[in-house]
């Protein structure tokens, strides 16, 4: 359905916008729909009034069920008053109730009229406000939760920041941590690295010249090593600074240099006249007695790392010790090898018969044992000739070998043949020294006979070298090592001897290597006694042992003593 009015003046213009209220409110459109309707109304027809002429206000209702609930309103010019400038105007509501049919449209003059339209109006715009204090009180509720969940938002950045800051606090302080143990477990691998090399040797000319090579360029500029009772100055310079002096005489560390080190446990003196321009650490080598030297560093750059400090003082004690040790060896190693050259005998002349030993004592340990060798004459004229092996090594063995020859030299006076003579020496230790044995083999030469006579107790067998350069192992069944709890009777052998024979005794520390066994060993040394001429075994028959001797010690380490005795039958 359709309406129209004519609006020339205001008059025409307020009782059309009545009207059009009135609509509104019998079509059921909402309060706040009719106040928004009215406004852009009024507004729109003030606009038309103020542009002048006439205008024409059309509102389409909907009046069937199947039309469109709307309301819509048009304003459009007058006919014949349109210009290019005054386009229709339109408007639309919903109606959510249909229609009814009554004169709302038809506004009168009448003032009580009027003043009802106004108070309507009034009513809807107090609706719209009232709707609109609803909505600024849902938007200020919505703006304090916006604010607090701002302030919340707010709140956990600042959290979180802290976190992150506290995590790579956390992350700062690990890696620190990772860094200062990286570098305390390489400073303890060094030392153990050091340590194990220094102690690794017995001679203490060899542990100064190490120190040196160890810690230069690593952990020092220069390292000068004092000894005190050194024979010449071979280790250091002779001019030594004022504060290894004081080191020597106070026994604690000093670092001498133009600023305090701040090292713990050391104390700071003024920078050292011989070398002014950089700073020094003095240590003394404290052993368990006395302070042997002073061990002096320059750093490798402007000065030391208070650890690394620490860790080099720890290694001047170590090496002090180590140094100690090795003097004190040398010492007991001088006195053993001493000790043992003197219990090995000069060989006795005898016509016919050539003799030449050697004895060579073992690279580790004291250098003394228990191989011997030794020869002497019978009453009858006999020749004896021993060589033997106490088992163990060091000054006990040395010992048990002494009392071993000597037994076997007071039993020999009386006569008595090789295998004779250990059967005595057999019940001898056993009764002696129950917990020690021995091995010997003894043969004996006799002038006026062309047989050689000989009996051995657990020892290698004797190589024996004929005239035409033959080799033979004298490998018959010896007897039982020297000393078990076993009675035993040795028995002798005997062999033809021609001249120009020779017969070699010696003990396993010739033949015997760990990884191969004796026997290997044996056949080098028969060998090696076959490739000699008669002229050598005749007339040189010293040199002949050392010439064996260097083919069958190729490796200058040895674990075990040497012993070789030769005994050659001259020719004709």
């Amino acid at each position: 359905m359709t309406h129209n009015w004519q609006v020339r003046t205001v008059t025409d213009a307020a009782r059309a916008r009545i009207a059009v209220a009135r609509l509104a409110t019998s079509h059921g459109v909402p309060a706040v729909e009719r106040a928004r309707l009215a406004a852009a109304l009024s507004d729109r027809l003030r606009r038309c009034l103020t542009k002048g002429g006439g205008w024409v206000l059309t509102v389409d209702v909907p009046g069937s069920p199947g039309e469109a609930r709307t309301l819509r309103a048009v304003v459009t010019p007058s006919p014949g008053e349109a210009a290019a400038d005054r386009g229709p105007w339109t408007v639309s509501v919903p109606c959510p109730e249909p229609g009814r049919e009554d004169d709302t449209t038809e506004v009168t003059g009448d003032p009580a009229d009027l003043s009802e339209a106004l108070l309507g109006a009034d009513e809807d715009t107090s609706v719209v406000l009232d709707r609109l204090a609803e909505q600024e009180r849902l938007v200020a509720f919505h703006r304090d939760e916006l604010h607090q969940t701002n302030q919340g938002v707010l709140a956990l950045h600042a959290e979180l920041d802290a976190a992150g800051r506290a995590q790579e606090e956390a992350f700062a302080a690990e890696r620190l941590a990772r860094t200062e143990a990286e570098d305390a477990r390489r400073r303890l691998t060094f030392l153990a690295d050091t340590s194990a090399v220094l102690n690794a040797s017995l001679n203490h000319d060899e542990i100064v010249r190490r120190l040196p090579e160890l810690l230069v360029p690593r952990y020092a500029h220069h390292v000068d090593v004092w000894l005190f009772d050194s024979e010449d100055d071979r280790y250091g310079s002779t001019s030594h600074p004022r504060a290894a002096v004081r080191a020597a005489r106070t026994g604690r560390p000093q670092y001498a240099a133009g600023h305090p080190g701040g090292l713990p446990g050391v104390e700071d003196q003024p920078a050292s006249a011989l070398d002014p321009d950089r700073p020094l650490l003095c240590v003394p080598l404290l052993t368990r007695r006395t302070p042997l030297g002073v061990l002096t560093l320059s750093p490798p750059g402007d000065r030391w790392d208070p650890d690394d400090a620490v860790m080099l003082m720890e290694l001047a004690r170590r090496a002090g010790i180590a140094i100690d040790n090795a003097r004190r060896f040398e010492h007991n190693r001088d006195i053993a090898e001493t000790l043992q050259r003197a219990l090995l005998t000069d060989l006795p002349t005898t016509p016919g018969l050539g003799l030449a030993a050697r004895y060579l004592p073992a690279t580790h340990g004291l250098n003394i044992g228990g191989d011997w060798y030794d020869a002497f004459r019978q009453r009858d004229g006999g020749l004896i000739t021993v060589i033997g092996d106490v088992t163990g090594h060091g000054l006990h063995a040395a010992v048990m070998m002494s009392q071993l020859r000597t037994a076997l030299r007071a039993y020999a006076v009386d006569g008595g043949s090789p295998g004779e003579l250990l059967t005595r020496l057999h019940g001898f230790l056993n009764h002696l020294q129950p917990d020690l044995f021995a091995t010997a083999v003894i043969a004996r030469f006799h002038p006026d006979e062309d047989t050689l006579t000989w009996a051995a107790a657990g020892h290698p067998p004797p190589v024996l070298r004929l005239p035409d350069g033959r080799v033979r192992v004298l490998d018959a069944k010896p007897g039982a090592m020297l000393g078990i709890p076993l009675r035993q009777q040795i028995a002798d052998h005997t062999e033809r001897l021609t001249p120009g024979s020779t017969l070699a005794l010696y003990t396993d520390g010739l033949v015997e290597r760990r990884a191969e066994g004796i026997d290997p060993g044996i056949e080098r040394l028969a060998s090696v006694l076959g490739s000699f001429g008669p002229e050598d075994l005749d007339t040189r028959l010293d040199d002949t042992a050392d010439r064996m001797l260097r083919p069958l010690l190729s490796d200058s380490e040895r674990d075990d003593d040497v012993c070789l005795l030769l005994c050659h039958v001259h020719g004709p």
